[in-house]
């Protein structure tokens, strides 16, 4: 057996990678809806039932190893470390939310099914596996008798919880969809909506003149009114309010002069015999085009920068080019070949970034924020350290939670999330790195969410209130062009008195409306419920209120729709199911009562980190 499990463990360990986590997630899940699970730390509750921080860190690391398997890009901050933790925190709520349900509508799976599933149902990506292949087609006896044989423990056991995590869905879903039909009506409807056509007039009434905003000008009293009628528009999210410092990683003139002469080397290297392709993996910053070796394609010419271009241009196909800067560095370029209208070229390329003496204080300074300041609940040493390094303490942004802290044109997205997650007021963030500079940050305060006072969000009441006092003019208006119409006036010619814009729109579906009318769903459901030529009253919608007159209509096909009936009826089952299995799953996961306790275990842990080791007095 041993010897079938060495020449099977390249394939085999590619499908146990690919079973482990969604296995490993589900098997944290059920210890933490409290099987086995005993760990005092708790990190979340669903439901009642408890996630400890153990568990939860232990299904954090294995998502981190799966990636690095995969030889996916490292979590380089902790805004991106945040999001992996809420997407494996996501697993748990939902496999915890699973098994409750399962265990409500009695879903178990026996061993005799998994058994029966594993040797009829072959997962797809083990229909992929060149062990089971034949004339490049799967070969099912194969797959039998190789589990029949019992050969490999590890595959077994990973495809036996893959259908033991599986086949509950399966019968969930099943449960979930049973019973799902589609009438002819039903199926009627749908095939008319896709292929009723109208073409219609339509008029969207305007706010009356004098035009601009200065006609729906609101007094700070009807302002105020606005604000106390409407306070759930102006909640807000909790704000943090930071002070910075910041260490630049901006190059000099030194740090240039550096780069050409790595780029001058480099070029050297190359005309020494050393191979072009294997010197531009090694050593150029441009991932794109490094892992080909340099190669930038045949492009069409204008694409690139001037000065590359230039540079390419005058080379001979093969020669080497001196080093040649653009604000992306100095590059090395050898001309492949061009034609009239493109360009094919290899390049190296050598950024411009602090070295030497240079980029040595840079890190000494963050090595001093670091060490004087950084993670400390001490808000001096903020002040001190920046008195240290000859710094300014500047004022970020006001800061919301749930977004990204943006500084000028930079975007510190690690900001907020060392801000709202347990940070106390006065204290100093890790230093945060950045491809433009070392950060250090400090909350000086927090504003909890809630309605914001009017006295901060006036200008947007003051909007608001316009906006809606510009809608209750064009209502008034609607509705006097409505009067016009009853009392015999046309609709072209009531709109050009009030002048009104006049559109033919069409022909279109109730699937395919206009640009126009595209999200005033009740002015297309108009066009097509009224007889041609009759016109609508006045139909308000989010943005107006308009008129609408059928002029042609043309009718679904009923021979059509009796021949494709069956083909209908089966799609629109399909959908239904899927769409009731997601509505009621949806249901559930909205329903889950989550209580998330990160932000609790962080700070106590920072509390305990900075509390003496012993007792006074010891």
């Amino acid at each position: 057996m041993m010897r079938t499990m060495r020449a099977s463990a390249k394939w085999i360990m590619g499908v146990v990678a690919f079973f482990f986590v969604g296995w490993m997630v589900y098997g944290y899940g059920m210890d933490a809806a409290g099987r086995g699970s005993a760990a005092p730390n708790v990190l979340a509750k669903v439901n009642g039932r408890t996630v400890d921080a153990q568990t939860f860190y232990n299904a954090v690391r294995a998502e981190q190893e799966r990636r690095r398997q995969e030889q996916a890009p490292a979590l380089a901050t902790l805004e991106e470390q945040r999001q992996l933790e809420d997407a494996v925190l996501e697993q748990f709520v939902q496999s915890i939310v699973l098994e409750q349900e399962f265990r409500r509508r009695g879903i178990r799976v026996s061993n005799e099914e998994i058994i029966e599933a594993a040797r009829t149902t072959p997962p797809p990506e083990v229909l992929e596996l060149e062990q089971f292949q034949t004339e490049g087609q799967f070969d099912f006896q194969k797959y039998q008798r190789f589990i029949a044989s019992s050969a490999d423990p590890a595959f077994l056991m990973a495809l036996e919880a893959r259908y033991r995590d599986e086949l509950p869905r399966i019968k969930l879903y099943e449960q979930l969809t049973a019973g799902v039909f589609v009438s002819d009506a039903e199926l009627w409807r749908k095939y008319r909506d896709r292929n009723d056509s109208v073409t219609a007039t339509v008029v969207q009434v305007l706010p009356p003149a004098p035009a601009g905003d200065s006609v729906a000008e609101v007094t700070d009293a009807e302002m105020e009114a606005y604000y106390r009628g409407h306070r759930e528009e102006f909640e807000r999210p909790a704000a943090a309010f930071l002070s910075f410092l910041a260490i630049p990683r901006r190059p000099n003139a030194a740090d240039s002069v550096g780069a050409r002469a790595r780029a001058t080397a480099v070029r050297q290297e190359i005309l020494d015999g050393a191979d072009f392709a294997d010197v531009a993996a090694r050593e150029s910053a441009d991932s794109a085009s490094r892992v080909n070796g340099g190669d930038l394609g045949e492009t069409p010419r204008g694409r690139f920068v001037e000065a590359f271009e230039t540079a390419a241009l005058a080379l001979r196909p093969g020669q080497i080019s001196e080093p040649v800067e653009t604000q992306f560095g100095w590059h090395v370029i050898r001309l492949e070949g061009r034609t009239d209208s493109t360009l094919h070229a290899r390049h190296i390329l050598i950024p411009i970034e602090p070295i030497g003496d240079h980029l040595a204080r840079i890190e000494a300074q963050a090595d001093t924020f670091d060490f004087f300041a950084a993670e400390q609940t001490d808000p001096a040493a903020f002040d001190r350290v920046a008195g240290q390094l000859g710094l300014p303490v500047a004022q970020a942004p006001t800061l919301l939670d749930g977004s990204r802290l943006q500084l000028g044109r930079y975007v510190i997205g690690d900001a907020g999330i060392w801000a709202f997650g347990g940070a106390d007021v006065g204290e100093i963030s890790p230093v945060i790195e950045t491809e433009w500079a070392y950060y250090l940050f400090r909350l000086d305060s927090l504003q909890e969410a809630g309605v914001a006072p009017l006295s901060q969000v006036r200008e947007q009441v003051r909007a608001a209130a316009t906006a809606e006092k510009r809608r209750q003019l064009v209502r008034t208006l609607a509705g006097q062009v409505a009067d016009e119409i009853a009392a015999g006036g046309s609709l072209d010619a009531v709109a050009e008195h009030h002048g009104l814009p006049v559109r033919t729109l069409g022909p279109f579906t109730r699937y395919t409306p206009p640009g126009p009318i595209q999200n005033a769903p009740a002015v297309v459901g108009a066009a097509f419920r009224l007889r041609v030529r009759e016109t609508s009253g006045p139909i308000h919608a989010e943005f107006g209120s308009y008129f609408v007159r059928p002029e042609q209509k043309m009718l679904a096909d009923t021979m059509a729709f009796a021949a494709s009936i069956e083909q209908l009826r089966a799609a629109a089952i399909q959908q239904a199911r899927q769409d009731r299995a997601q509505l009621i799953l949806a249901s559930l996961r909205e329903a889950a009562t989550v209580e998330d306790r990160r932000k609790d275990l962080a700070r106590a842990q920072r509390q305990a980190a900075q509390s003496p080791l012993f007792p006074v007095g010891f």
